[in-house]
């Protein structure tokens, strides 16, 4: 027990190292991307969404500020917490562009129209919003539990081993979102969708986010594999093939998504209507919220008792 806190110590200040290079590194280009010439970004004009010149230098700074601060505070503070976590989401979101190139290259349909420093600059961008949102979370579980090993909230006893019904609700309300998006599609047709390969690949790939892996999440059946499954029947399935789907594409989906609506908001131009945008749009924001509803409850649910409390 006397070595819980040095441990988590030492991986804290390393997390904020960690935060504040990426702040120096990435903050740096953004500033001389600013005061110069930014590359130019092809054809979605520019590398990132909302944040761009000075507000993407002064993110890379807030980003640096947080950490230090998580690192120094002793005490939970939820405002702090709630500042740490919002300018994560603000990274993620400034990186929306980044989900349908990954989408893209899982799907092995990557066109001349990827830029590459684009690409890496989003993807350094979401970099950021890992490490800190790590460091948050790791400032959470320092001070937030009573138990100073795994620092966690929930009363000793039983585990719970069904999910929770607003998790259910959750899963289900990202099924439905689904469904209101093809619907949406029917109203103004599917021409053109049906020829692409990779477009067909996408719609595949968009009914097994949106349907079977939130149900995976809140049944039994996504913990362990099902009797008809060749050679892993009875076996349990790794939580993190369910979690870094589920928290990856759910949180990706909500950057792309919110940023879109955001611009529909404000009258960006496109060639569908306003109100299929609007439609299409706030569907996928359902399956995204759903996701990662349905995932934090699979992660209480399914992570490993604390040697400690047993919690």
């Amino acid at each position: 027990m006397t070595t819980s806190t040095p441990i988590v110590g030492r991986a804290g200040h390393g997390l904020t190292y960690a935060v504040l290079g990426w702040a120096v590194a990435y903050g740096g280009v953004r500033l001389t991307w600013t005061v110069g010439e930014a590359p130019d970004a092809g054809r979605f004009g520019s590398d990132l969404l909302g944040f761009t010149g000075w507000r993407s230098v002064a993110l890379c700074v807030a980003a640096g500020v947080v950490a230090v601060a998580l690192d120094r505070q002793r005490t939970w503070r939820p405002v702090l917490a709630g500042v740490a976590w919002t300018t994560a989401a603000a990274l993620v979101a400034a990186a929306a562009i980044l989900l349908p190139e990954v989408v893209g290259l899982l799907l092995l349909a990557v066109g001349p129209h990827v830029d590459p420093v684009g690409f890496a600059s989003r993807l350094g961008c979401v970099t950021g919003a890992v490490l800190l949102a790590l460091a948050t979370a790791r400032y959470q579980r320092r001070t937030r539990g009573d138990c100073p090993a795994c620092c966690r909230t929930t009363r000793p006893g039983p585990r719970r081993r069904t999910p929770a019904r607003w998790a259910r609700w959750a899963a289900y309300a990202a099924v439905v979102g689904l469904v209101a998006r093809f619907a949406a599609q029917a109203v103004v047709g599917f021409d053109g969708l049906t020829e692409d390969a990779s477009v067909i690949g996408l719609e595949v790939g968009l009914v097994l986010a949106g349907a079977l892996l939130p149900l995976a999440l809140v049944h039994r059946w996504g913990e362990v594999w099902p009797g008809w499954v060749p050679l892993l029947a009875g076996h349990r399935i790794p939580r993190l093939l369910l979690l870094v789907p589920g928290f990856g594409l759910g949180t990706g989906i909500v950057a792309y998504f919110g940023m879109g609506l955001a611009q529909v908001a404000t009258g960006s131009d496109s060639e569908f209507s306003d109100a299929f945008l609007w439609a299409a749009m706030s569907a996928y924001c359902v399956i995204g919220l759903g996701l990662v509803t349905a995932s934090s409850d699979y992660h209480l649910r399914t992570r490993r008792a604390c040697g400690t409390c047993g919690r």
